[in-house]
């Protein structure tokens, strides 16, 4: 059976598609599906929200069971910034560059033991038939002093999961192997939290 992923990059889909094949299940991108999925407005205050939003606006064009997922980056001493504003923090959707910058900035006069953070992922499933599914996934670890590492995007320089915060290494996910990155991830946690219950469902 197909199921519509509601993104365009297809790296999320190949992370997806080896969660969800012992299910039987394909993920299927936009254009595999002959539509054009056109941008939602993601207007809701938490990550749950935004990936309804975007799961039931893609199921209604498809009439395909539809998935969707938002994260981002949550700081305890910004009561819990930049959130579900992440892509955006500096102004700019996209800029990660600027946004680190930004976080770094709002954090430079705290210790590290004060820079607490988690990533946080929430993942969505909805069905022609109105159900709906979700998960959430989170990776805890606090926030460098610079950013490190070639790997990754958005964040990823600058957060230190807690398995790697270590005073003699520690590491920030853009450092990390992708497939160690891929068993940390908050994404990771999530979608497979998912597919327990798409698996559950069948």
């Amino acid at each position: 059976m197909d199921y519509l992923l509601a993104t365009k990059n297809s790296k999320k889909r190949d992370e997806l598609q080896r969660i969800l094949s012992p299910l039987g299940i394909r993920v299927i991108l936009d254009n595999e599906a002959g539509l054009v999925l056109g941008d939602v407005e993601e207007t809701g205050v938490t990550f749950e929200e935004n990936a309804l939003i975007k799961a039931q606006s893609a199921c209604l064009q498809s009439g395909l069971p539809c998935i969707a997922d938002d994260s981002g980056l949550c700081v305890d001493a910004l009561n819990g910034a930049p959130g579900v504003y992440s892509a955006r923090y500096a102004g700019e959707h996209g800029n990660d560059e600027e946004n680190n910058k930004k976080l770094l900035s709002e954090l430079k006069t705290l210790f590290y033991e004060d820079r607490t953070a988690r990533f946080v992922c929430a993942a969505c499933c909805v069905y022609p038939d109105g159900k709906v599914l979700t998960a959430r996934g989170e990776c805890e670890g606090h926030i460098g002093f610079s950013p490190a590492g070639n790997g990754g995007f958005g964040y990823d320089p600058v957060f230190i999961p807690e398995t790697y915060d270590k005073p003699e290494e520690r590491l920030t996910m853009a450092q990390l192997d992708g497939g160690i990155k891929d068993a940390l991830s908050h994404r990771g946690k999530a979608l497979r939290a998912l597919a327990q219950k798409i698996g559950g469902k069948k």
